[in-house]
């Protein structure tokens, strides 16, 4: 059994984000799977620009918390193109026992509550 790692979390997390964001009626302008590049995507709805930071979170971790001042960057980055701001995180953990690491090919939980908007 290998783990995930933590690159591949991410993208599992964008993938759930993408999702929600497609069926929503979002528009891509721009996916960056870097963990430490942020906004991970830029999105276009309604006329609107959106800028969306995507985090998977390990159990036993709260998905809703977040870095506050790095959200505050990128909102102060995001005001300067009338862009609203969120945080999406993503929890992640292993179906079987939440304690172990996440495997590939193997069941997962996940905890996910939606944008939050900055």
């Amino acid at each position: 059994m290998k783990p995930l790692t933590e690159q591949e979390l991410h993208n599992l997390a964008m993938n759930i984000v993408g999702r929600q964001l497609q069926e929503e009626g979002f528009e891509f302008m721009g996916v960056n799977s870097k963990p430490g590049k942020n906004p991970q995507f830029v999105c276009l709805r309604e006329k609107q620009l959106h800028f969306i930071v995507v985090r998977s979170v390990a159990f036993p971790e709260d998905p809703t918390k977040f870095d506050a001042s790095l959200m505050e960057r990128v909102k102060g980055h995001a005001g300067k193109f009338e862009a609203r701001t969120y945080y999406a995180g993503v929890g992640l953990s292993n179906a079987r026992d939440r304690r172990l690491p996440v495997y590939l090919n193997e069941e997962y939980l996940v905890e996910y509550a939606g944008l939050i908007e900055i």
